[in-house]
Parts: C-alpha cells; structure tokens; sequence
C-alpha cells in the first residue's frame, strides 16, 4: 500500500492576492489525497487571523491587469488601494470564485496544518489569541520536519 502524499507550503506574503495561492493549493491536495501543512511566516500570518483585512494594490505589480491604463502616480493616491480592493473582490465574486475565507475553511475542513512563524509572531509583537482556532505555533525547526518528507515544498 502507497505512503500518504505529502505538501509543504511556505506562505510569506500576506495581501488579498496572495492569500489565494497557498490556500487554493492546499485545498486542492488536500482533496486529492495529499497530507499538507503551510507554514505561515512575516506577512503572511495576515492570512491566520481572525478578522481578515487583506488587501491588493497595483504598485509594484506591473503585471495586475488594470480596467485602463493608469499612471503609477495615481496609483498612489490616498484611497487607491482600498479601491483596487473592492474592484479586484467584485470581480471575484462576479466571476464565482471563492473568498479567502472560504478557501481558508475548506482548509481547515481537510485538515490541513496551520503553522504559525513563532519568531515573526514575536518579532511583530502579534497576539496570538488574533489567530484562528487549531493554528500551531513553532519555528522553522518545526516545519523541516514534515517538509523534509514532503513529495512538494513550494514557496509563496
């Protein structure tokens, strides 16, 4: 009988669309059999709390599609990224894809590990009762464990 695939996931990034890859990766191996466990580290903890505020900006990221050209001045302005946030949320929600959230629940529910950074959560002085439940709190020493097994290990 096969060994129980495995997937590690090292998430760092912690805006709205960063949040999608980690999660949908890991919903998706989840359900196709995998074992997975995402260690969470700097900004991504973001992704790990309780109220989730994440949002997109287009600065320094030449690649995001725009509705019309606009100038990286612009871009800039006060209010920008809370509107790039609502725009890229409609069109999420336009086009049926599933929130962060949603995605992080159909995580929880294929059981997949939750590691928390312990060195940036104490670094960033967060307070882990901001996190969601079943969230696990250890070093890097922790995640090269089941990595270290691991059949794939992606960094996001």
């Amino acid at each position: 009988m096969a060994e129980q695939k495995k997937m590690a996931i090292i998430a760092t990034k912690g805006t709205l669309d960063w949040a999608y890859p980690p999660f949908i990766l890991a919903s998706t191996a989840a359900a196709l059999g995998y074992e997975v466990q995402i260690f969470w580290t700097f900004y991504g903890l973001q992704c790990l709390k309780k109220d989730l505020n994440l949002q997109v900006t287009s600065l320094g990221n030449p690649g995001m599609p725009m509705p019309m050209p606009m100038p990286v001045v612009v871009q800039a302005l006060p209010g920008m990224q809370s509107m790039m946030t609502a725009m890229m949320k409609a069109k999420m929600k336009k086009k049926g894809v599933a929130s962060v959230e949603e995605l992080r629940e159909l995580c929880i529910e294929a059981e997949v590990k939750m590691v928390a950074c312990q060195m940036t959560v104490d670094l960033f002085e967060m307070n882990p009762a901001d996190f969601i439940d079943g969230v696990e709190f250890g070093g890097a020493a922790t995640f090269f464990e089941f990595a270290g097994e691991a059949d794939i290990t992606l960094y996001i």
